[in-house]
């Protein structure tokens, strides 16, 4: 990475693993069971924000659950879960503003995870915010900042930062 200013240099803030299961029960447990078991951290149930009468859902419902990895750990999951994607993502992964997410269809394809007939087949989806440094002032709560566009990350950055770090090849 031969960038000019190191202020502009792009880093890996978080990675969040989440299964979105749609109902509470035996299902959500075995969601959090399998990302506990995935990253050895806890795991956090998500709620429904929404009442969708349809689909027999109503707000406060717990219907997902999700990990978020950050530093050594984050860097870590990261490796593992582009080896199952063969290290390629396709461009339309990428949003404008420089996050990714691809899904992961199966985790029995995880290096060093074995099949568990408890859980079944299941998958997830793997989230990854990149940031600049400074970036935290636009964010804070006290005094918060706007930040100039040329200090933003972009879909080009995030597209080199993942080809020249962790070799990912772009469809």
């Amino acid at each position: 990475m031969s960038e000019k200013n190191p202020i502009t240099a792009l880093k890996l803030e978080k990675v969040v693993l989440n299964i979105g299961a749609g109902e509470p029960g035996n299902k959500l447990n075995h969601a959090v069971t399998l990302l506990e078991r995935i990253t050895g951290k806890k795991a956090t149930k998500t709620k429904c924000k929404v009442k969708e009468p349809k689909w027999s859902l109503r707000e406060g419902l717990e219907i997902g659950t999700k990990i978020t990895l950050r530093r050594n750990d984050a860097d870590e999951m990261l490796k593992r879960a582009l080896v199952v994607v063969d290290n390629t993502l396709k461009k339309s992964s990428v949003s404008e503003n420089g996050n990714i997410s691809f899904g992961v269809p199966e985790y029995i394809d995880l290096p060093g995870i074995e099949y568990d007939p408890d859980l079944g087949i299941m998958g997830f989806d793997v989230c990854i915010k990149l940031k600049k440094a400074g970036e935290r002032v636009s964010r804070r709560k006290i005094r918060p900042k706007k930040m100039p566009k040329r200090h933003k990350s972009t879909k080009e950055e995030t597209i080199n930062f993942l080809q020249e770090k962790y070799g990912v090849k772009f469809e």
